[in-house]
């Protein structure tokens, strides 16, 4: 099952109070209920969602293939409540925030946001690393299952598919691209730009790529927690210690760090300060404020008008502040030449999602969503195989050994023997087609066990081979 919130449903600051504790809820959560035997956590600038390996309920049995809405119920309570504890927000609040998925829903939703059909900017490409992330950080806390690991990975499969297939992100469309593109009218040609990232996660290492691929040459980091220099060394670009200083001489300031989110109390939501671990990758639980204050960048612009002996330089300042724990304190966007611009800001200019390749990548996820259902489907019915096959050949050896002493010679004991195991054949072939036919239709496997089961019996079949074939074979045809 799922449990999914995302910009579709809420404000961007409603998603980052929910998501406070998101780092740690994979492991909260198996943890807290015994239902729950795995948990992947996808936290993005614009998503919050949780999928989770739920062990048989009270209302289901081990053969079923759907939740009962007792264990969905249930299971999304108990996350409710942990959501509720970490971000501070009521446990309704948190329960009305989710969408609850179960059975193929899970997958279909899943493979959509991994090939970046859900994205905030469709065909984004940052995605599908951040889905691959989800699934290694659950490695690294071990509250991954083999069921997830395989959901995860037919996700992935989509995503690579989607993007071989229909290049929709060829045109490198991401939030990153498009915060650029609404930056580009305002500051100086891309080969004059300074630019300044505030961060080291995977959107910095995103916006770098973005503006090298524009022909932004002057570039510099900084870290809040001291990780600018080994990502300035990787990349061939400067680290900076002083970001005041840094910002004095910027043309454009991309800050997506999430290590901010010192806030005020909200009067009705209780504390939402942040957890202190961003969705980018950065980590600096020491975080009290804003990466960027205002009084910081007003400092830095009246340093660069002290040096070229202006009262305030007018040269336009562009922020782009892509962290959902906001690094930019708002009220900086009040600052004379100074344009602030948030996630908000670069949903409002998404591209549009009507195109041929969005419409042949929803195609894609479709099939891609058919072809694992079925496989699932085939796995949850490989139990009651098994069991049938060793029903049949228990029942076979049963009557060989109570039959026996009816055939008067060792070759009619031999027939009498290869009649029975012809008969178990073609018994366990049509068990094994009845049950991969009612696995992928959906229909539920307790009743199509019981039903299988009730063929194999050989008891009564006395009187050699061919009252055993015709019995055994009665009761499949009536069973049919």
């Amino acid at each position: 099952m799922s449990l999914t919130a995302s910009h579709h449903e809420l404000d961007l600051e409603a998603l980052e109070q929910l998501s406070s504790g998101a780092h740690s809820m994979g492991t909260s959560a198996v943890q807290a209920c015994e239902m729950i035997t795995g948990a992947v956590v996808l936290a993005t600038c614009n998503r919050f969602e949780l999928y989770l390996d739920v062990a048989d309920g009270a209302g289901r049995s081990a053969t079923s293939t759907t939740m009962t809405e007792r264990d969905l119920d249930h299971a999304s309570g108990e996350v409710a409540r942990l959501v509720a504890a970490a971000s501070g927000v009521s446990v309704d609040a948190a329960r009305s925030a989710f969408t609850v998925r179960s059975g193929p829903d899970v997958a279909a939703h899943l493979f959509s946001v991994a090939s970046g059909l859900d994205s905030m900017v469709v065909g984004e490409r940052e995605i599908a690393g951040q889905v691959r992330r989800a699934l290694d950080a659950a490695h690294a806390a071990r509250t991954t299952s083999a069921r997830l690991e395989r959901l995860f990975q037919g996700a992935a499969r989509t995503s690579k598919k989607v993007s071989h297939q229909t290049h929709l992100g060829a045109d490198g469309r991401s939030v990153v691209s498009v915060g650029l593109d609404l930056a580009e009218a305002i500051i100086p040609p891309w080969g004059q730009t300074r630019a300044v990232i505030v961060g080291t996660g995977a959107y910095a290492g995103a916006s770098v790529a973005a503006l090298r691929a524009r022909g932004c040459a002057d570039l510099s980091v900084y870290s809040a927690s001291g990780r600018a220099e080994q990502f300035a060394q990787a990349r061939g670009i400067d680290a900076v210690d002083d970001l005041v200083e840094a910002l004095g001489d910027a043309d454009l300031v991309v800050s997506c760090s999430g290590a901010g989110g010192g806030r005020a109390p909200r009067e009705a939501g209780g504390d939402v300060r942040g957890s202190g671990v961003g969705t980018s990758g950065e980590d600096d639980s020491s975080a009290l404020g804003y990466i960027l204050q205002t009084a910081a960048v007003v400092t830095a612009r009246e340093r660069a008008a002290e040096r070229v002996g202006e009262e305030m330089p007018e040269r336009p300042l562009v922020i782009l502040d892509l962290a959902l724990h906001h690094d930019v304190d708002p009220q900086v966007g009040d600052i004379d030449h100074v344009l602030l611009m948030d996630l908000g800001t670069i949903r409002g200019h998404a591209p549009s999602t009507a195109s041929e390749p969005v419409r042949v990548a929803r195609s894609i996820v479709e099939d891609s969503v058919a072809d694992f259902q079925d496989r699932e489907a085939l796995r949850a019915a490989d139990q009651i195989i098994v069991a049938l096959r060793e029903r049949i050949t228990a029942e076979v050896q049963a009557e060989i050994e109570r039959s026996a002493p009816a055939f008067s010679s060792p070759a009619d004991v031999t027939a009498h023997e290869r009649s029975l195991r012809r008969l178990a054949g073609a018994l366990l072939h049509r068990g094994i087609i009845r049950i991969r036919e009612a696995a992928r239709n959906g229909e539920a496997l307790d009743d199509v066990a019981a039903e299988t089961m009730t063929v194999v019996s050989f008891s009564g079949a006395v009187g050699g081979a061919a009252t055993a074939s015709t019995s055994g074979m009665e009761r499949v045809r009536t069973a049919s």
